[in-house]
Formats: structure tokens, sequence, C-alpha cells
């Protein structure tokens, strides 16, 4: 496409959009450039901070872009999507994003950036999805109290395969607000919407994130997908209970770190989550019987743990095979071919339960029962002895007992 020539003077951009009739509409604003899945290379211009000021989507992803960012984003810039994921980009992140009030995509997925976890991003109100997969980003997540607000609405994260260290975020979950909510109302598309002439446009936004362990793309993004994926790092220590109370978490993934400690039995209460991997840590104990309620999930993962006892059953549970489990010897049960040892005992344990859950009023039934035959019992050997001992005398005549003795009556005896 040739574009025809403007004015050095006026640095502005000029968009054609073509109809169905080739017809060419000219604005002098860009909103939207994707330039996405080419074979570019070279860095990226120092305009690009003026261009963010009528920009509001910015796509230039799958191209092989090097170098830093240019750090001259501004007060004025209405971008509210950028993903430059799988270019080739390297250093830190500059600060001037945060420039970026309106901002809330950002995907800077598989490329090279490194640094400390940028926690200055969190003064963006409206950042909803964060994507900060496969770089090179190191250390500590620090919790820090220097801004008034962190991520308030923040629902995607994804900060896998870098090498973060440490604790789990506890603060984090904790004022994560959006993820703790269950969305009430009915699901949309997530779009940026900008002016274009009298029409009011709708550009949706996109992502790729690994989901039930198969790395998916969307074309959409609903508002009510919420997604936290910490995989493949090298957090430490117990798994934090604030995390349990992002209630509206879907999908939730701790593998390949060196969690310890016990899988949290409140993770029963995350209703809506749809899959929990949790594999290759260094969690030990029981899986809790608890996570039977979770009736969306889909996808479990505990291999590679130390995990020991009986595999959960029903609901949910039947459905997940052997490899869910493999990596821990002292788990038992099915799917595994490892049987649990004192099977019968449990058997015979949950039997006596399945009883002891009988009603009441069935309890009394045969209480009354058994009574009034132990008390007939007694009460008739009790008239037996009495009988006896008065008409002893006539039992004699008509029975014929001798000597405490029953014999048969002799009949039609010979005489001699």
């Amino acid at each position: 496409m040739n574009f025809p020539p403007s004015s050095a003077s006026e640095q502005k951009c000029q968009v054609y959009i073509f109809s169905t009739t080739k017809l060419v509409v000219r604005y002098h604003h860009l909103y939207v450039l994707d330039l996405s899945s080419n074979n570019l290379t070279g860095k990226l211009p120092t305009c690009l901070g003026n261009l963010s000021k009528t920009l509001v989507s910015l796509k230039l992803k799958q191209n092989k872009f090097h170098g830093t960012i240019p750090n001259t984003f501004t007060s004025e810039s209405r971008l509210k999507m950028i993903d430059l994921s799988e270019n080739q980009l390297t250093g830190p992140l500059p600060k001037s994003l945060a420039n970026c009030t309106k901002l809330e995509v950002l995907n800077i997925g598989d490329n090279s950036f490194d640094g400390v976890f940028p926690f200055w991003l969190g003064t963006i109100t409206e950042l909803q999805v964060l994507i900060l997969r496969s770089n090179r980003f190191s250390g500590a997540i620090q919790e820090t109290s220097t801004f008034s607000s962190e991520f308030p609405n923040l629902r995607i994260l994804d900060l896998s395969n870098n090498s973060f260290t440490g604790q789990l975020p506890d603060k984090y979950f904790k004022i994560w607000k959006a993820m703790k909510s269950v969305y009430p109302g009915e699901s949309s598309v997530m779009t940026a919407e900008y002016l274009f002439g009298l029409y009011s446009v709708d550009n949706p936004y996109s992502m790729s994130i690994i989901i039930k362990g198969v790395k998916t793309e969307y074309q959409k993004i609903l508002n009510i997908f919420t997604a936290v994926d910490l995989s493949c790092n090298s957090f430490e220590g117990d798994i934090p209970q604030s995390l349990t109370d992002l209630q509206g978490l879907q999908s939730l993934n701790l593998s390949n770190n060196l969690l310890t400690g016990y899988v949290l039995p409140s993770f029963g209460n995350l209703q809506k989550l749809e899959s929990l991997d949790l594999s290759h840590n260094e969690l030990s104990g029981k899986i809790p019987q608890e996570l039977v309620k979770l009736g969306f999930l889909a996808m479990f993962n505990v291999s590679f743990n130390h995990l020991e006892g009986r595999v959960p059953t029903r609901k949910q549970f039947n459905t997940f095979e052997n490899n869910s489990y493999v990596g821990n010897p002292i788990l038992c049960g099915k799917p595994l071919s490892n049987d649990c040892q004192g099977s019968k005992t449990s058997t015979l344990s949950q039997t006596s339960d399945e009883y002891e859950s009988l009603l009441p009023s069935d309890i009394i039934d045969w209480v009354v029962i058994f009574t009034g035959f132990g008390s007939g019992l007694v009460i008739g050997i009790l008239l037996g002895n009495f009988l006896y001992g008065r008409y002893h005398k006539w039992f004699v005549e008509h029975f014929g007992m001798k000597k405490g003795r029953w014999v048969r009556p002799l009949r039609n005896q010979r005489r001699n």
C-alpha cells in the first residue's frame, strides 16, 4: 500500500480504511497500529511516545524488533493496549509507561527484558491484563507501600518463565480487589473504544496465555476471565492463605517452583476454579478432601511433590488420570496403581459411618423392638418358674415328670 505524502510540518499520521468498494477514507489521526506477525526488524522509533497521544492500540507482536523501549511516553498518552510480545527487546521497562494512565492491557511476553518486578505499574489503575511471561526479570517481588494504589483492577497476571525468587506476594493477594469478587453481571468482550469520525469503534483486545496446560490464543478477552500464572520461577515457602481469597480465579498455576508446606484446604472455596496446577514443587501432606467441592475443575495437577495418603474420589476427581499424581511415591488409590494399605479397614469404617448416619427415628425403632423382645423373654422365664413351683404335682401327673427329668409315658405296656 502506498500512502500519499504529508507535509513534515503537520506531523500527523493518516489512516486509510478500505471498504468493500475499495473506497479510501482519510483521517488525520492514527488510532490503531497493528503490524503483528511480520518480519520487521530494527529498533522501536523514539517517536513512539508522540504517537501515543493519538494511538489507542499498539500491536507489534511476532516480529524481530530489538533494543529497548524508548522512554518517551507522556501523560497525554491515550494508549489502552500495548502488545510487544514475541520480539527480541531487551533492557528494563521504561518508567514513562506509568504515564499511560488509560492502559488496560500490557503484553511484553517472550522477550529479553530484565530488572526487578515493575511494581510502579501498579499506579495505572485501569490496568487489567499484565503479561511479563518468558523474560529475564529476577529478584523478590517487593511489597511496597510507596504508592496509594497497586493494581486495583488487575484480573490477568502472567509472570511465568522468569527468575523471580522469595515468597509469593502475599500483600498483593490481599489487595487485588478485582480478583476477589465473582463478576455478577453478563460477560462482555474487552475492547479499546475510540471515535472514528462520527462513529464509535471497538477494537477487541487479544492475548496468548497458557490455560489448562495448553498455550491458547484468545482473539477476544471476556471481562469475567481471571487468571494467575506464577509458574517456572524460584518462589519458595508456604502458599499464603490470602491467595484463596481471590474468589474470582478461574485458573491458577504455581507449578515448577520451590514451594513447601501443604495444599491449602481453602482452595475448595474457589468455586470458579477450572484449572489448578501445583506440580513440580516440594509440597507435602495429603490432598485435601475439600477440593472435591470444585465443581468446575477440569484440570488438576499435583505431580512431582511429596504428597501422601489417598487420592480424593467423587465428582470431578473421578475424571483425572494418573499423570495428575505421578512423582508422589506414597500417594495411593485410584487412578494410581498403588493400593492404599488398610483399605479394608477404611471400607469398614465407611460402612460404620453410613450406619451412624441413620436418622434418629430409625435408631429409636430398633431400640424399641429389641427392648420389647428382651422384656418379654424375662417375663416369660419368671412366669414359667412360678407356675412350675405351684403346680408341680399336676405337671407330674399329666406330663410324667420324675426326679426333675422329663420321661415319655409308657403306652400298651405288657404284663408278665
